[in-house]
C-alpha cells in the first residue's frame, strides 16, 4: 500500500496522496450563501480524514444562477471571511482545498428566470429558461474570474469549474441544449468558447500559478447530447489552453434511465468505474492529470485504477458522505470497502432543504443509541 498515498505534485501543489473529495452539495451555507460554522467543521472533517484534495460544493457565481437555497456563494467579496475561515481549517488538518465554482443556468431555483445558452422549455418541473444575451454571457464569464479571485484571497488552492451534470457550462456545451448560431455555438469550438475565456480570463486575474480544473461529463447519455467524442476534442481544447487538471463525470437529470450523474453501483467495487471506457481512451490523447469519479467503493479498485494508469486520481462523494475518515482507514490497513451502498439517500436530506448526512449511518446510530 504505497502508491495511492505518496506525496505527489498537482501543478505544483503538493498532496498527500490521490485521493480527492468530488464537490458534493452540502446544504450547509445560510440564506445568503455566506459560510457557517457547520460548513466549516464539514471541511475540516474531511482533512482530518486525510483526504488529500477537498473540492468543496458548487459555490454560486452570480445569484441568478443560484441552485439551491443553502448553496455557498461566492459571488461578492462578502463571502471572502467565511471563505478564509474554510480554507484555513482544511490546511490545519493537512489537506488542499479547491472550491467549485457554478452556474446552474436552466436549473436555477432563485424565484427569477433562468438563463441558458438557448430558451429551454419544460426543463426541471416546467422552468422556461431565457436565452442569453452576448452582455449576460460576458457578464457570467467575468462573474466566475471574480469569484476565482475571491477563492485566491481567501486562501484557496484553486478552483474548479462546473461544466458537467446539465449546469450552465454543460448546457453550453451540449448540442441538445446549445441552438446558438452566433459564436458561442454551432461546433464544438463555438460551444466551448465560454469555457476557455473563463479560463483564460481567471489565469489573467489569478495568476498562473492558480490551479484551475474542470469538471466536465464524458457523456450526456442522451439524445444529441455532449458526446464521448466531443469530450474528447474539448479536454484537447482545455489541455493547449492551460487547464491543469480534468475530472470526468457524466449525465444530466434528463439522462436516459441509469445513466444520471447520481446512480447505483456495486457496493464492492467490482464494477468497472462508471466512466472506465471514457478515461481509457482520454489517457490515450490527453497528458493532463485525470481525476476519475463514479461507482469506486473499494481501495483494491482504486490502487488498480491508479497502478495501471487509468487515471491519477480517484474521486469520492457518496463514500466520503457516509465515511469522512475512508481516505484514513484505508492508509491506517483497513482496506475493507467502504460502507457506502450507493442508495441515495443521501439525497433526500438535501432536497427537502435539510444539509447533507447519510441517512443510513443515522439511522444505524439511532438504533445503537436506543
Amino acid at each position: 500500500m504505497s502508491f495511492p498515498f505518496e506525496k505527489n505534485y498537482l501543478a505544483g501543489i503538493e498532496l498527500r496522496n490521490r485521493f480527492v473529495r468530488s464537490a458534493t452539495y452540502e446544504g450547509m451555507a445560510n440564506p445568503d450563501g455566506l459560510v457557517t460554522p457547520e460548513l466549516i467543521a464539514a471541511m475540516a472533517k474531511l482533512a482530518e480524514g486525510e483526504t488529500g484534495l477537498i473540492i468543496s460544493g458548487h459555490a454560486y457565481v452570480s445569484f441568478e444562477g443560484r441552485a439551491n437555497q443553502l448553496q455557498m456563494a461566492a459571488d461578492r467579496d462578502e463571502c471572502i471571511p467565511g471563505l478564509t475561515k474554510i480554507a484555513a481549517a482544511v490546511h490545519k488538518n493537512g489537506g488542499k482545498i479547491i472550491a467549485q465554482l457554478a452556474h446552474a443556468g436552466a436549473q436555477a431555483k432563485n424565484g427569477e428566470t433562468a438563463t441558458g445558452p438557448s430558451p429551454i422549455k419544460k426543463f426541471m418541473a416546467e422552468t422556461v429558461c431565457r436565452k442569453m444575451s452576448p452582455a449576460d454571457i460576458n457578464r457570467i464569464i467575468n462573474a466566475f474570474a471574480a469569484a476565482a479571485a475571491r477563492t485566491r484571497e481567501a486562501g484557496f488552492d484553486g478552483v474548479q469549474l462546473h461544466a458537467a451534470h446539465g449546469y450552465l457550462l454543460s448546457q453550453f456545451l451540449s448540442p441538445h441544449y446549445n441552438k446558438r448560431t452566433d459564436e458561442y455555438g454551432g461546433g464544438l469550438t463555438g460551444r466551448s468558447r465560454v469555457i476557455l475565456e473563463i479560463l483564460k480570463l481567471i489565469k489573467a486575474k489569478c495568476g498562473p500559478d492558480y490551479l484551475v480544473m474542470i469538471k466536465i461529463n464524458s457523456d450526456d447519455f442522451m439524445d444529441n447530447g455532449f458526446s464521448r467524442k466531443d469530450c474528447l476534442k474539448t479536454c484537447a481544447l482545455l489541455e493547449k489552453n492551460g487547464i491543469d487538471a480534468i475530472e470526468l463525470s457524466g449525465g444530466t437529470v434528463e439522462s436516459r434511465k441509469g445513466f444520471e450523474p447520481i446512480r447505483k453501483a456495486d457496493p464492492a467495487g467490482k464494477d468497472k468505474p462508471y466512466y472506465f471506457h471514457a478515461a481509457k481512451e482520454y489517457k490515450e490523447k490527453i497528458k493532463v492529470p485525470l481525476i476519475l469519479v463514479g461507482g469506486i467503493r473499494s481501495y483494491e479498485n482504486a490502487e488498480k485504477l491508479l497502478e495501471t494508469g487509468i487515471c491519477d486520481y480517484i474521486s469520492l462523494c457518496r463514500p466520503l458522505i457516509r465515511e469522512p475518515g475512508l481516505v484514513k482507514r484505508w492508509h491506517s490497513g483497513d482496506t475493507a470497502p467502504a460502507k457506502c451502498i450507493s442508495c441515495n439517500l443521501c439525497m433526500r436530506p438535501i432536497l427537502t432543504g435539510k444539509s447533507l448526512y447519510c441517512a443510513v449511518e443515522e439511522k444505524l446510530k439511532r438504533k445503537i443509541s436506543d
